[in-house]
Parts: structure tokens; C-alpha cells; sequence
């Protein structure tokens, strides 16, 4: 699923309530002069960041100027929301944090983190970021580039209520050209430094362009979307004309112009698929592991990390196909096997889905009995396991998730996709279940959003490694109370699921820092895990332009429960499971680097 809508949702939804919410510092104080500056910061952002404005819902009032806008791709804007960060710095470095206490100085060490890493980010040759905030090294790819991201904000987030709403489309439509043109400057330049990608990344992202490009006149749909909302609005206008006009001319030639600079990069790519080979990337990728983990820790030792982890986790899951008579064959072959057997599937019919829906809210409901034996506070906001619509289902992703209403009138929502149940096996189930709703992401991200005077600013904020290590340890935790003790091969599930991250960090170190090959880190991710090969193949191609990304799942996990166990052997007997849980969840996310200064002055008012 997509993480980045799910928060981008979230943090709509908590807008509204952050309006009103009661301040947590008294006035004059370093807690309220630090929330001022958060404050002034995110309003810089909105500016930076039009699109980041109507996503979540602020492009109105002194911010409708937004509407009519897209993100600045030029190298003057190639750090996006982040560059309000960084011009804010030295007012950060102000801040007294030793006159801060509790979330206050939580909140300042993250924003403060995140301000200082970017920094670095911002001062490396390599691209910037892209629109999940992810440092890449590459302006246009398979995942990156206006080209890949804008058609799909515009057609479907740019919101047509009013003529005005529709001017501000076309707008976007002439920016959207102008934009393209600024990746192709950008990527030029980089060109001209030997930064360049893979010949396979650039096959896709050939690909894909000239997919956009075949896309003209009234069949384009950033044309028919407007055509057709517009008239379901009885908005009168040749609006479908105008669009057709921008798509077919200056749009047109604008990614005319990107297909001829990344033909000319496939002419001179080879297919190294690490980046520490290319001009920088000796420095570069320990600062994209550090981004994206917020440890310290180096390529080399992730790498051993991921290593063992795949040793341990593999001999576990071997025991367990042991058990099930499957004895020959890697243990991500012999999952494969266990997964394709019909007695462990639900049937591909109405009733077959139906039942499936079923036993995961069943799942769902019987953990949400269980969560005040883990948690203090709970989310006021329940959760739900839907199914895709059938009529999308054919392209949506295999899942996502809908954020529930701060009142909780509505409740929250993991959507799965059903459109072939032969990929879900029932032992694989329950451990997804516990991961996307409660105790993982449901409970994690609406407890940071219920959660009063947290900053607008703070919320904004991706932090890979606490959000996605948080719901690994939420499958640990199911695993701890019992649940799946009814389904036995519940627990293979949440061994492979870990299996799955560990193995990320193993290939994507290889390649950015060992130099394995695409073909190698291919071969290794499949052995161990069981995918099939093009499923295999897309994953590898992710990591390439996503330098890191992929390791600060298994690693924040691994901190979270490396935390855990400390805090439990200072305080013995005292420790209480809820009240650490409490005390992680209640600042939201954060680096694990300011995670471990939280969980000591929680050990220590706990002794």
C-alpha cells in the first residue's frame, strides 16, 4: 500500500482539530517560542509545496493561490517541503532543547533532525527529493520525476467545484509542462557529471514516458477528467478544448524533450545498479541510510545485520516447513509451495471473498479485545478490513488503507485486494491484518493524530523507520499474546513477513555499497524469499532509485525491540508493557535516534 496517501489523508483529517487544539506551553516560554517557529515553518511550506497544500485540503483562503500551482522542480526547489526546513536551521539551532521536557523536546529533536539531515541532502550533488521526501539520486526514473507523479494529482486531487477551480486545473496543466522541462534541465545537468542510471531504470522510465506521451487530445486523461468533472458540475466552458490544447502543445513538447534526454542517458548508462560507483556516491549512500533509518549505523554494518537476521529468521521457518513435510529447497521455495496449495486458499468466488473479509475483521476484532493489556491509551477511532471496489481492483495496488474521522463517526479502513484470492494464503493473512490495522499502522498513526497540541508541522513529517518498524514490532506483538495460536501457520506468516524486510536490507546494501549486481541481488531476494521473479525484479528496480528506503523497515523494527528489552532489564519487576507503549506512541513519529533518548527518561522516571 501506499504509506505516503494514508499519512497525507491522516494529517487532513487532523487539521481541523489542530486548529483548536490547546496549547501545551506557557506563553513566552522556549516550549512556545519552538511551537511559533513550527508554526511560521509549515506555513513556509504550504508556500514551497502547492501540492502538499491541496492534498491536504489547505489550498484555500490566504493559500488558494496554491490551487493554481505545482511544486517548484527547479533546482532552486529540489528540496520541495523539506527547503522551509533548512532555511529555518539556524532559528532551530536557537532553540534551547535543555529547556524543553517531555513531547516539547521530542518534538524539537525531531524537527531539528530532520532540518539538520536535510541540510546534507540539500548539499550533495545528487537530485534532491522526490515527492515522498525520499533523497534519490536520480530526477527522472521509474518512481521519480513530474512526469511519474503530477497526471495522477492533477486528474485526481486537484478538486472542480467552480469555474475558478477549473482555471486554476488549466494553470496546473501549463505548469505541469514547465515542470517537466525543469526535471529535464536538472537531469541534464547530472548528465554532464556522469550521474546517470541503470540502462534498466532508464528502459522504464522510457517506457512509461512514452506511455504519458501516446496519452493525446480528448482520450488524454488529464483532459477527459477535467472534461468530465466539469460537466458533472454544469460548469459551462471549452474547458476540455483548452486542456487539449496545453497536452498537445507545450506538454507534449516538453516530454518530447525528456524522452530525448533520457534516451541519450540510456546511451550511456550501463547496468551497475548501486550508486557508491558513481560521482558521489561514496558519501551518498551512508547519508541516505542514515536518512532513512535515523541510526548511525554504517552500510557495512547493515549489511551484517541484514545477514544474520535472514540466517535466524530462515532457520525458524525452516523448522515450521519442517513440520508441514516440506523439507527439500530453499525455504522461500518451499513458502511459495506451502502458499500454492489449495487447502490453505479461499476460494476465487463471491462467497470465497466474502468469507476472507470475514475472518480478517474476525482477526481485528479479536485483537482490538486484546489492546488494553498492551495499551494505555487507546485510538478512539476504529478500524475495518474492506474490499477493493471491484471496479478499480483490476489496477489498484494489493492494498491501502483510508484514515477513519476524528470524531469517529467513521471509521478507519484496510482495503485488500480481492481480485484473484489465490495471493492471499491464509496463514499469511493474520500477520498483514495485525500490521496495517491495530497494534500496527491504525493504532500508531491515529493515536499521533488524536493525540492534542501536537504541531501541523510535526505531523507532516515521513519518519521511515519508526512507522514501518512500529508495525513489524505490532506483528511480534500478536505473536507474544497468542494470536496465532488458533492458526499455527499464523506465525509462518509473520516469519516470512520479516524474512521479507531482512532480506531488503542484504540487497539493497549489496548494491549500492557491495556492488552486487541487479541479476544477484535478483537471485538472492528470490532464493530466500519465494517471490516470483518479475515481482522480484520491480522490488530490486525500487531500491535502485530509492537508495535505503527499503532497510528502515527490519532496522526500526529491531530498535523497538532492542528498546524494549533494555528498559525491561534496568527496571525488572517495575516495567510495564502499556506504559512503554504509551510512552513511545505518544510523541508520534520520531527518529530512533531521539526514540532511545525517550525510552531512557522514561526508564528513569519509571525507577
Amino acid at each position: 500500500m501506499d504509506r505516503r496517501d494514508f499519512l497525507a489523508s491522516s494529517i487532513a483529517l487532523a487539521f481541523a482539530s489542530a486548529l483548536h487544539a490547546p496549547a501545551r506551553a506557557e506563553p513566552g516560554s522556549e516550549a512556545s517560542r519552538a511551537r511559533a517557529l513550527y508554526e511560521a515553518i509549515f506555513e513556509k511550506l504550504l508556500v514551497a509545496a502547492p501540492q502538499t497544500a491541496t492534498s491536504l485540503g489547505l489550498d484555500v483562503g490566504r493559500h488558494a493561490a496554491a490551487r493554481s500551482r505545482l511544486d517548484d522542480r527547479s533546482p532552486a526547489g529540489r528540496m520541495n517541503v523539506l527547503g522551509p526546513l533548512i532555511e529555518a536551521w539556524p532559528q532551530l539551532q536557537s532553540i534551547d532543547a535543555g529547556r524543553l521536557e517531555g513531547r516539547d523536546r521530542s518534538d524539537f529533536e525531531t524537527i531539528d533532525w530532520v532540518a539538520t539531515i536535510s541540510r546534507e541532502v540539500a548539499s550533495h550533488p545528487f537530485g534532491g527529493i522526490d515527492s515522498y521526501a525520499y533523497p534519490v539520486p536520480y530526477v527522472v526514473s521509474q518512481l521519480t520525476g513530474a512526469y511519474q507523479s503530477t497526471p495522477d494529482f492533477i486528474a485526481t486531487k486537484h478538486p472542480i467545484e467552480s469555474p475558478a477551480d477549473a482555471e486554476a486545473y488549466l494553470a496546473r496543466l501549463d505548469a505541469f509542462a514547465r515542470e517537466v522541462a525543469h526535471d529535464t534541465g536538472r537531469a541534464r545537468d547530472d548528465l554532464k557529471r556522469g550521474i546517470v542510471p541503470p540502462d534498466f531504470v532508464a528502459d522504464k522510465a522510457l517506457a512509461q514516458l512514452a506511455a504519458l506521451r501516446g496519452q493525446s487530445g480528448e482520450k488524454s486523461t488529464l483532459v477527459s477528467s477535467l472534461a468530465r468533472r466539469t460537466a458533472e458540475k454544469g460548469l459551462a466552458g471549452d474547458w476540455g478544448a483548452r486542456a487539449k490544447r496545453i497536452v498537445d502543445g507545450p506538454l507534449a513538447a516538453a516530454l518530447d524533450a525528456q524522452i530525448a534526454l533520457v534516451s541519450e542517458q540510456r546511451a550511456r548508462a550501463s547496468d551497475e545498479a548501486g550508486i557508491r560507483g558513481r560521482p558521489g556516491g561514496e558519501s551518498y549512500y551512508p547519508l541516505c541510510l542514515r536518512y532513512q533509518t535515523s541510526t548511525r549505523m554504517t552500510p557495512d554494518e547493515a549489511h551484517a545485520l541484514g545477514l544474520v537476521q535472514v540466517a535466524e529468521i530462515s532457520a525458524e521457518a525452516d523448522a515450521l516447513l519442517k513440520a508441514q513435510g516440506l523439507l527439500e529447497g530453499p525455504v522461500g521455495a518451499r513458502m511459495t509451495a506451502l502458499g500454492q496449495d489449495p487447502r490453505g486458499l479461499y476460494p476465487n468466488t463471491d462467497e470465497g471473498r466474502a468469507q476472507l473479509l470475514a475472518d480478517l475483521n474476525t482477526q481485528v476484532e479479536a485483537m482490538q479485545r486484546r489492546l488494553p493489556e498492551l495499551f494505555g491509551v487507546l485510538p478512539k477511532t476504529p478500524v475495518e478490513v474492506r474490499r477493493v471496489p471491484p471496479a478499480i481492483e483490476l489496477g489498484a495496488p494489493r492494498g491501502y488503507a483510508q484514515t477513519g474521522s476524528l470524531d469517529g463517526t467513521r471509521p478507519g479502513a484496510y482495503y485488500i485486494n480481492l481480485a484473484d484470492t489465490a495471493i492471499w494464503p491464509k496463514w499469511a493473512l493474520p500477520t498483514l491484518t495485525y500490521h496495517e490495522s491495530v497494534p500496527g499502522h491504525h493504532l500508531q498513526l491515529t493515536l499521533a493524530l488524536e493525540a492534542e497540541g501536537t504541531s501541523l508541522l510535526h505531523k507532516t513529517l515521513l519518519m521511515n523507520a519508526f512507522i514501518e518498524g512500529w508495525a513489524l514490532y505490532a506483528e511480534q506483538l500478536a505473536d507474544e499474546i497468542g494470536m496465532y495460536r488458533d492458526l499455527p501457520l499464523g506465525r509462518l506468516g509473520m516469519l516470512q513477513s520479516f524474512l521479507y524486510r531482512a532480506v531488503r536490507i542484504v540487497v539493497d546494501t549489496g548494491m549500492h555499497w557491495k556492488g552486487w549486481s541487479r541479476e544477484k541481488a535478483a537471485d538472492y531476494m528470490a532464493d530466500a524469499v519465494g517471490l516470483a521473479r518479475g515481482a522480484v525484479e520491480n522490488e530490486i528496480d525500487r531500491y535502485c532509485v530509492w537508495p535505503a528506503q527499503a532497510c528502515g523497515y527490519k532496522i526500526g523494527h529491531l530498535e523497538f525491540v532492542r528498546l524494549r528489552a533494555e528498559a525491561q532489564a534496568k527496571l525488572g519487576d517495575r516495567f510495564d508493557l502499556r506504559s512503554f507503549h504509551d510512552a513511545v506512541l505518544k510523541g508520534g513519529a520520531m527518529p530512533l535516534e531521539v526514540l532511545s533518548r525517550v525510552v531512557a527518561e522514561w526508564v528513569k522516571g519509571a525507577a
